[in-house]
């Protein structure tokens, strides 16, 4: 049986947000390695924790200015256009193939801006873009599943299967509301339990349309 819904963390699973980063550094003569990535993730993570909301843009650029230097404005700017980052190369077709079938929707600690911007790439619209400017809340609070729930007009459970490249983040969250959870094992993923483990979203794919 088909999933009733797919949900699906953006950044880092469908769009290449190490590399993209990478690229508006190197722009700027700004090294970035997998440990400053990491430092840079986790300085956002902590202000995601914040009991004031902030728009993902302004804790994007908090976090380069604070942890790499870049001015203020240029911070606030990459902040602002991370929708525009480079997809990964399954992702168009394999997201398309997913969509004639099942609901699919994005889930992503994220603005409303960026929906636009994926969505530009893609060509075409996902079922809807559930971001944290829109839901008041970060990832991996519980409570943006349910807000997610109660918008679709479903319940967690089996039949709703949550894809990320984080394990120890959006899955943990998901496999304990009861979710499927399917792990792509992109370049920056974090590994852990799942129910699915897949290389890219093509091989989903093959799981989920398999004849």
């Amino acid at each position: 049986m088909l999933p009733a819904l797919l949900t699906f963390d953006i950044f880092g699973t469908v769009i290449d947000w190490q590399e993209g980063l990478r690229a508006e550094l190197t722009a700027r003569g700004i090294s970035l390695d997998a440990r400053l990535f990491d430092e840079v993730l986790a300085d956002q993570e902590q202000a995601e924790k914040s009991l004031v909301f902030q728009k993902y843009a302004d804790i994007m650029a908090w976090s380069l200015a604070k942890r790499l230097g870049v001015p203020p404005p240029e911070a606030l700017a990459i902040g602002r256009r991370i929708g525009t980052w480079p997809l990964f190369a399954d992702a168009r077709a394999a997201l398309s193939d997913l969509l004639a079938k099942v609901p699919c929707v994005a889930m992503t600690n994220s603005d409303k801006i960026h929906g636009e911007q994926v969505e530009e790439q893609l060509g075409y619209r996902l079922s809807a873009w559930m971001c944290a400017e829109e839901v008041g809340v970060y990832k991996p609070a519980a409570s943006f599943w349910h807000e997610v729930a109660r918008r679709r007009g479903s319940a967690p459970d089996k039949n709703w299967w949550h894809v990320s490249a984080y394990a120890d983040y959006d899955l943990a969250t998901a496999h304990g509301l009861g979710l499927t959870t399917v792990l792509v094992k992109r370049p920056h993923a974090r590994p852990g339990p799942a129910d699915v483990v897949v290389d890219d979203l093509a091989q989903l794919v093959s799981i989920i349309l398999q004849d």
